[in-house]
């Protein structure tokens, strides 16, 4: 079987090429890889001659614009990268055949209320990106292709910057920290993401049936200053030279910052779906920032 991996150097791509390289020939390509294939998704119709050049039967979507503020000033490119290449991609795997595995967000969601969102509640994205990504979830629906949709939120991966970093960082620089208590949801692991997606694709080779969109977070919830309450603490228990006291780490509300794009107050989504159809048990959010963690902190 072969595998086309479109973003192969973002968070959720890098631990992907671990995760799909058991269940077969992986292409793993980036928008700025050398040689013919083009991973560009600034230019959607080149990604249709990159599907037809390597002809795979699964096609794995990690590549996005995920800067929420910046797609506020440059709408054009977000919707280039999250709505029309991944509409090219699923037009190219309907002609092929092939499977398509793309990711989203709870942006989808207008973040009000308290109740978790299920796949099929309504959707009202309140940014350029939240509305970029739900185009791209619809034109994949509409191509017919086969296809997994995973919706997830607060993603985070040792590799590269995060939000569990920056508040380390800030943590031993600082007396005091502010931090955004108005937000809830659930920090997942790219790790998790990578390792749900290669099960999910091993079980729809033999149950095409289970195709469709699924929620696919980390178990518990919290806010922005739980989490990074948690952060913080865990490094103080190891060791680690933190100059914020514990009292000293205030918790705000949203209108605390000013940003671009509005952020959803309710990221709660529910998991249901995955857990019954595919027979799995989530690990609750801080196991998976704890192994983070440990391997940041050496």
């Amino acid at each position: 079987m072969k595998i086309l991996l479109l973003g192969k150097n973002g968070q959720v791509g890098w631990e992907l090429q671990r995760a799909l390289a058991p269940l077969g020939e992986l292409i793993a390509l980036d928008f700025d890889s050398p040689g013919p294939l083009s991973a560009d998704f600034s230019r959607p119709e080149s990604l249709a001659a990159t599907v037809r050049a390597v002809a795979p039967q699964i096609i794995v979507n990690a590549a996005a614009h995920t800067a929420v503020d910046k797609a506020e000033s440059e709408p054009g490119l977000a919707r280039a990268l999250n709505a029309t290449s991944p509409a090219v991609l699923a037009r190219e795997a309907a002609a092929l055949g092939a499977w398509l595995l793309h990711y989203s967000t709870d942006y989808v969601f207008d973040g009000s209320g308290t109740a978790p969102r299920d796949e099929a509640s309504p959707t009202g994205p309140l940014s350029v990106y939240g509305a970029t990504k739900l185009e791209g979830e619809l034109a994949i629906r509409a191509s017919a292709c086969r296809h997994l949709i995973l919706r997830t939120s607060w993603v985070y991966a040792a590799r590269g910057g995060n939000f569990a970093k920056t508040m380390l960082k800030l943590a031993r620089e600082r007396e005091r920290l502010t931090v955004i208590a108005d937000q809830i949801g659930a920090p997942t692991g790219a790790d998790l993401i990578a390792d749900l997606s290669a099960h999910m694709l091993r079980a729809v080779q033999q149950r095409p049936e289970l195709a469709g969109t699924y929620h696919a977070v980390a178990a518990g919830e919290t806010s922005w200053f739980g989490y990074a309450r948690h952060v913080i603490e865990f490094a103080r228990a190891r060791g680690e030279d933190i100059r914020v006291a514990p009292e000293a780490i205030d918790a705000v509300p949203t209108s605390a910052f000013v940003t671009a794009a509005r952020r959803p107050a309710n990221s709660r989504l529910d998991t249901s779906k995955l857990r019954h159809t595919f027979g799995l048990q989530l690990p609750h959010w801080q196991t998976g920032v704890e192994r983070m963690l440990t391997e940041v902190l050496g």
